[in-house]
């Protein structure tokens, strides 16, 4: 799950609107880019089926209205419905929503109050309640949140500070506590940040500087260290990360180039592009690209057109065949997000404040849910979906 926030560079006109009336502190509005993202929007995912009589719960970042909208997503036609609660509070500028891989915490960005907002996920009701201590300091302008894949560490990226706080998890009580030696150096204006699905390395895009700088974890405490060959280059813009299901491959949605740039990653964590990348077709002003949890498909919003642009993905290579030919979305669509079972699709449209629903066919093609578009709060920026089993709400598995 991520973001973009701070400065007056432009996400498309998106950083500009955001940032054009930014202070010193940062930025009043943010608007998420990815994940990764896993957050945000998850990041890395692998195939699962739903389980017998699962449920699922998607949470919506509301950049102008600082709040997150909760819904239930029905099994059979994909609609969203507002849960009891929503919206619920979170900080000044709510750009960006994870969903800790135990499924019993959620986190969000505040690029407005350099913070961090915990709430703990009711598996029952899909309510959210802050977890003692909320909110948790983070940078300057944090615009993307993502959690290890065994959600004992969550990472930051701070558009303004251009750096990564990271922070150790309390298992029991959701807790942040910040991680010796944090925060992180990174490039100029980080908006993306994810975790490979191993938990061994944390990839971060940086905006203003066309680059991804790469870190490995270290295991037992959490902090970083950078990648040998640590930045890569990567188009121009980066607006948002994703990894795919095994964690072999690297794709970033770059806003002033308008394609996707792909990397296969090295042991050591480093990138090598993809034969062919970057790939076009991914609209104007792309945002939060998202892979389905499957590992077929990848999706890109596009902000200037308000579009949602498809691409199969080749296991073998990594490389993107374009689907379709752009399927219409709402005004300025940031982000978009894949339920677990692969069935849903949801563009999130900031201008519009609104969230379009899609079907997904085998082809990779989007059909219109019924009912669409679902109403969200002021400035929608990012999604975070997670499915009830065993008593809690977990996000597709990194």
């Amino acid at each position: 799950m991520s973001c973009s926030s701070r400065t007056a560079v432009a996400l498309s006109a998106l950083i500009v609107t955001l940032f054009g009336c930014s202070s010193q502190s940062g930025p009043d509005v943010m608007v998420p880019s990815a994940t990764g993202g896993e957050a945000s929007a998850p990041l890395g995912r692998v195939v699962r089926g739903p389980d017998a009589g699962a449920v699922e719960f998607a949470y919506v970042a509301n950049a102008s209205s600082s709040n997150i909208s909760a819904y239930s997503i029905n099994a059979k036609s994909g609609a969203l419905k507002q849960i009891s609660g929503s919206p619920f509070g979170a900080g000044s500028g709510a750009t960006a929503v994870a969903i800790n891989p135990s499924g019993k915490f959620a986190y969000v960005a505040n690029s407005g109050t350099t913070t961090i907002s915990a709430f703990t996920v009711d598996a029952t009701s899909g309510a959210l309640t802050a977890v003692t201590g909320s909110p948790f300091a983070a940078g300057t302008a944090p615009i993307a949140v993502a959690a290890d894949p065994k959600g004992k560490f969550l990472y930051v990226a701070n558009y303004s500070s251009g750096n990564v706080s990271a922070f150790s998890v309390d298992a029991s009580t959701g807790a942040l506590k910040a991680v010796k030696g944090s925060p992180f150096a990174a490039g100029s204006n980080p908006v993306a940040v994810g975790v490979n699905p191993a938990g061994t390395f944390v990839y971060v895009g940086n905006f203003s500087g066309g680059n991804v700088s790469a870190y490995k974890i270290n295991a037992t405490t959490g902090a970083l260290s950078a990648v040998t060959g640590s930045p890569f280059a990567a188009g121009g813009g980066p607006t948002s990360t994703q990894i795919d299901p095994n964690g072999k491959f690297l794709y970033v949605s770059c806003d002033t180039s308008n394609n996707v740039y792909a990397f296969q990653i090295g042991k050591t964590g480093a990138l090598t592009a993809v034969a062919g990348s970057p790939f076009g077709s991914a609209g104007d002003g792309p945002g939060g690209i998202s892979l389905s949890p499957s590992g077929k498909f990848a999706y890109v919003p596009s902000y200037t057109l308000g579009s949602v642009w498809g691409f199969t993905i080749s296991a073998k290579t990594g490389a993107l065949t374009p689907v379709g030919d752009g399927w219409p979305a709402g005004s300025e669509a940031t982000a978009f997000a894949v339920d677990s079972t692969n069935k849903f699709g949801y563009a999130v449209n900031y201008g519009a404040g609104n969230i379009s629903a899609y079907k997904i066919g085998s082809s990779g093609a989007l059909t219109a849910v019924t009912g669409s578009p679902f109403g969200a709060g002021s400035g929608p920026g990012w999604m975070a979906i997670c499915e009830v089993a065993k008593g809690v709400c977990k996000p597709p598995p990194l």
